[in-house]
């Protein structure tokens, strides 16, 4: 399909472009900015006056797979469209600790289900067989099959023998392990974040040092092994204080940063509000001008929804046993726009870390997977328009997730994206 985006805002922080310009696209790829091609004649006309043209949204953890075993493999539809209403054209996808993606048959048969107009997916396959951290997977089948990098879900192998061994075996095949900085035996039982909040509610609360111990587990076989890591989900200013000392030294080390923790404190958790009990747990108010300043001055080099559906009954508990997570991937683009705005910063900036700044880690991880993020001429034609002048407020029973349970319920956020193209097709447009 050949398609004209006309006047539209174009805004492209990877090719530093910001203006009115008309996109021209053909065969899935971006082939014109500005004037058209010679001959081109377009299927169909978008008009985009009064938007911005955006690269696709790149989510480095969302959780899109279909529930189930193996021989449910597949993607939640569900989900899909939340990415898409989002203006997410690819994603990242944490391994499933009900179906451990630790076999290449399973990640064959997981992207088999993969289609034209949906967002693109990059597998995170399981560093350990069934993810219980004591076998290491056969990593190179895994990364024939698909998979970019590898992680262990929520806290690191607890035998730093393994976790050693996996390096070990990744630097070896110039793979990636994509790791949360989580010590096991700290977080275990808890439910919110240590310090006089947690106490008052009388939660078992996470100290810092469950991040930044396993921050000097991972930098230290870091060293020792030459390794790649990405840390997944830093919440901590401890946390980015060992990151910054790291990047100096010159370690192979990238980092995200999740909307909650970006945004939220402990005290929003109000009294027992389930739908703020996430992993990791929201911290305090310094933690969180920390993890703001570090994504500022790319330190932390994207931002993430971590998207993680969990049904009414799994947040009706109480809240030390409730389920961790929430939706997310919808609300991506309008969270970083509340960001750049609450911290007087370009919108450039925020739409970078959402782009560019993602696209980066993933060519860093990944390289096969060619440079994208951007609309220059040849890109991936994975763009979204979205109407930055709008405000919306966030109505969880309106959201296109299966869940309904995110801690920004309620809240009026900038920006609403308004159609969706993935590799040249158009796969969304906002009911008006």
């Amino acid at each position: 399909m050949r398609l004209h985006i006309a006047n539209g805002r174009l805004i492209d922080p990877a090719n530093g472009v910001d203006g009115q310009h008309d996109l021209y696209i053909s065969a899935g790829r971006v082939v014109a900015v500005g004037a058209a091609p010679d001959a081109f004649q377009a299927d169909r006309r978008i008009e985009a006056k009064g938007l911005a043209v955006l690269p696709g949204l790149i989510d480095l953890s969302a959780r899109v797979a279909q529930a189930g075993n193996a021989g449910q493999a597949g993607f939640a539809p569900a989900e899909l469209r939340a990415a898409l209403a989002g203006g997410v054209t690819r994603l990242v996808l944490p391994p499933d600790a009900e179906n451990p993606p630790d076999e290449p048959t399973k990640i064959e048969a997981l992207m088999r289900h993969t289609q034209a107009g949906q967002c693109v997916i990059h597998p995170l396959g399981a560093m350990t067989v069934g993810l219980a951290g004591e076998t290491l997977t056969e990593m190179a089948l895994l990364a024939r099959a698909g998979c970019i990098a590898f992680a262990q879900g929520e806290s690191l192998a607890t035998d730093t023998r393994v976790l050693w061994g996996a390096m070990r075996y990744a630097s070896g095949l110039g793979q990636t392990l994509w790791l949360r900085p989580q010590d096991a035996w700290l977080a275990r039982g808890t439910s919110a974040a240590s310090g006089p909040y947690a106490e008052r509610l009388g939660l078992e609360g996470m100290p810092a040092q469950a991040e930044t111990v396993a921050l000097h587990t991972i930098f230290e076989l870091q060293r020792a092994t030459g390794a790649r890591v990405h840390l997944s989900h830093l919440s901590t200013a401890a946390g980015v204080d060992l990151l910054r000392a790291a990047r100096r030294e010159g370690l192979p080390v990238t980092a995200d940063v999740s909307t909650n923790n970006l945004l939220l404190t402990d005290v929003d958790i109000g009294f027992f509000d389930t739908n703020h009990h996430l992993s990791p747990p929201l911290r305090g108010q310094r933690d969180r001008d920390v993890l703001q300043a570090a994504l500022a001055d790319g330190v932390i080099d994207a931002l993430c929804s971590d998207h993680t559906p969990v049904d009414a009954r799994g947040k009706a508990a109480p809240f030390a046993v409730a389920t961790p997570g929430a939706t997310g991937v919808e609300l991506l683009l309008s969270l970083a726009l509340k960001w750049a705005r609450d911290s007087r910063r370009p919108i450039g900036d925020a739409l970078a870390r959402v782009t560019s700044g993602p696209a980066t880690v993933l060519s860093a991880v990944a390289p096969h997977l060619g440079r994208c993020g951007h609309l220059g001429v040849d890109a991936p034609a994975d763009l979204c328009l979205a109407d930055l002048d709008t405000e919306w407020m966030v109505m969880p029973a309106a959201l296109q997730s299966r869940s309904a349970q995110t801690p920004f319920a309620g809240m009026m956020l900038p920006g609403r994206v308004r159609a969706t193209v993935v590799g040249g097709q158009p796969a969304w447009e906002t009911p008006v």
